[in-house]
């Protein structure tokens, strides 16, 4: 198949080697590349990308992991609702494990008697809806990337008159967080690599007044070793020119102008909202609310929920990797008393998560 020899051209060592030489030679100054999204983080790690490298270029990873920059406040609420009677939560599994401030989680709350239900796509928990007579609750995190599938579910449970179908909506969206994010005079950062799949959806040219206002390069990258290592090579080579425009190196799948048509489904379901992000804080229209057309599939209305915002766990320095200021290994409970096994904050537990990367691959 055609993608089976994209995929291997993608993997080449020869081609990655070659591609290496050049990054060390066009790196002739310390540098700070930020990775803004978890699926490059673990790609960076699983492909030993950062071993082809030269000590000049830093990579570090950013906010990109949907469930890591979940805020704790979001979490309680989604916990909330699990020991709630009559209700049958049905989740991602990438929650069941995150501890809300009480340190309790989902699974163990499941353990306990809620009615927690994995499921794995929105449509799936509207057939549990279907099927029972329960309040079935949906937790909506993600970024631009899941969103259009969550608008879709929502439309067809308005269509289909499903009643007893509730969203808890903690969506986010990427650009205002990249804006927060550089306006962080404590963070230096030299240059992006964008996220592949949120950028199938918003385009290329979302990036282009933040390449301008920061005067930072912006590449779009895929997730095999090549793309990860041409996105590199750009960022070195636009700053070496002293650039700073958005590129995209990830064109099989990305356009300048993103899926119009998935947007508009966003759209329709919902609105630009203030949300809280663990790490960043509260962003201004960073979020995304359901329009009042929709309210009646409001989890947080139907139940009465009210945002706490809250405190990380004592000594977990979760929002701090988030941003890009620490690594985990500089937090005092990484591999001690947060680990896979038994995290204390949800960079350890998402499969996105740095902490959990690190853990697996040894920091390499």
């Amino acid at each position: 198949m055609l993608i089976d020899r994209i995929t291997e051209g993608l993997r080449d060592p020869e081609l990655a080697g070659r591609l290496s030489r050049q990054i060390h030679d066009a790196a002739t100054r310390p540098l700070r590349l930020m990775e803004v999204c978890g699926t490059h983080t673990m790609a960076i790690f699983r492909h030993g990308i950062r071993s082809l490298l030269p000590a000049e270029v830093e990579l570090i990873s950013g906010p990109g992991c949907p469930v890591c920059v979940t805020s704790a406040g979001d979490i309680d609420q989604i916990i909330d609702l699990a020991d709630r009677p009559g209700v049958i939560l049905a989740t991602f599994g990438d929650l069941l494990r995150v501890p809300g401030s009480d340190c309790k989680n989902l699974a163990e709350a499941r353990a306990e008697g809620a009615n927690v239900e994995i499921v794995y796509s929105p449509a799936e928990a509207l057939k549990i809806a279907q099927a029972t007579d329960r309040t079935v609750v949906f937790p909506a995190i993600g970024f631009e990337t899941t969103i259009p599938v969550i608008a879709a579910t929502a439309l067809e449970a308005r269509q289909k008159g499903i009643n007893n179908f509730k969203l808890l909506v903690s969506h986010k969206v990427v650009p205002p967080a990249l804006y927060a994010l550089l306006g962080d005079p404590e963070l230096a950062v030299d240059g992006l690599i964008c996220p592949g799949h949120v950028s199938a959806i918003i385009g290329e040219k979302a990036y282009e007044p933040l390449a301008a206002k920061f005067h930072i390069p912006c590449v779009i990258a895929g997730f095999e070793p090549m793309d990860i290592l041409s996105a590199i090579y750009l960022l070195v080579r636009q700053i070496q020119d002293g650039q700073a425009r958005v590129e995209n190196c990830y064109g099989r799948v990305v356009s300048r102008e993103g899926n119009p048509r998935a947007r508009a489904m966003i759209e329709k379901v919902f609105e630009p909202c203030d949300a809280q992000w663990r790490g960043l804080g509260a962003i201004p229209g960073s979020g995304l609310a359901l329009r009042p057309d929709f309210s009646d599939l409001d989890a947080r209305t139907a139940f009465g929920l009210v945002f706490h915002d809250v405190p990380e766990p004592k000594g977990c320095r979760c929002g701090e990797i988030l941003t890009g200021k620490v690594k985990p290994p500089q937090c005092p409970l990484f591999n001690t008393r947060c680990t896979p096994t038994r995290p204390v904050g949800p960079c350890m537990v998402s499969s996105e998560g740095t902490c959990a990367a690190y853990s697996k691959y040894g920091g390499l």
